[in-house]
């Protein structure tokens, strides 16, 4: 004989549960028709609600012999439809709905995108012509510079000129010190000969004027003699 083994309760509901979890798959109502949603597997089953076509369901569990699935609605609806009524992928509809949207986003991201480039092309344009300016002020700096250091090329010429004569005249002024002091010497030795000359002709003359008298006085005495 065959021995008949108890299973606990909770373990059956957990492999009950197990196995609806395994196999649950999401599913669309097809885009031809409003899917009545029943308490069971058929149509003798009460109808709990009309779910709209495109609308997503969770397969819980399929039953091949009557044609039905279990679902669950997003709202937590458990019931039954008929499985053929299910699509594995959205409506054409939904899609494109779905396409659309992403089309509209794509299209914002791609605005975004232009006026980020536009606001970019708005900056490099900004900086070329910052960069134009800066280009213009160096070479009116430059100019500026250029002509400050003929400037200051000429300024030292002249410096260099005007020392060379300062250098010059102080020779002159020198050379002029001692013409003049050699001038005045001569002059003052002039003096001294012309005095010495002057003194030695009036001792002459004095001399004579004393010589003279007695040559003649001595002269008659002679004459008186013979």
């Amino acid at each position: 004989m065959y021995r008949i083994t108890k299973i606990p309760a909770y373990t059956l509901l957990c492999s009950l549960l197990l196995t609806s979890l395994a196999v649950a798959e999401p599913m669309w109502v097809s885009d031809r028709f409003e899917v009545m949603l029943r308490t069971g597997p058929s149509t003798s089953n009460a109808i709990q609600l009309m779910v709209d076509s495109g609308t997503q369901l969770e397969v819980i569990e399929r039953d091949a012999a009557s044609g039905y699935s279990r679902v669950r609605t997003s709202g937590g609806t458990e019931g039954w439809v008929l499985t053929r009524y299910l699509m594995s992928e959205p409506a054409a509809r939904e899609q494109l709905q779905q396409l659309t949207g992403q089309l509209t986003d794509a299209k914002s991201a791609g605005s975004g995108l232009s006026e980020q480039l536009n606001a970019i092309r708005g900056q490099h344009q900004a900086a070329n012509q910052r960069i134009e300016t800066l280009e213009r002020e160096k070479q009116a700096l430059q100019s500026e510079l250029d002509t400050i250091k003929r400037t200051a090329a000429d300024v030292l010429a002249i410096d260099s000129q005007n020392q060379r004569l300062q250098e010059k005249l102080t020779d002159t002024e020198i050379r002029a010190d001692t013409l003049q002091q050699e001038n005045q010497n001569l002059r003052s030795q002039q003096n001294r000969n012309w005095f010495l000359t002057g003194a030695a002709v009036l001792i002459a003359g004095i001399i004579l004027g004393i010589w003279l008298p007695r040559v003649r006085w001595q002269r008659r005495s002679r004459y008186d003699r013979l």
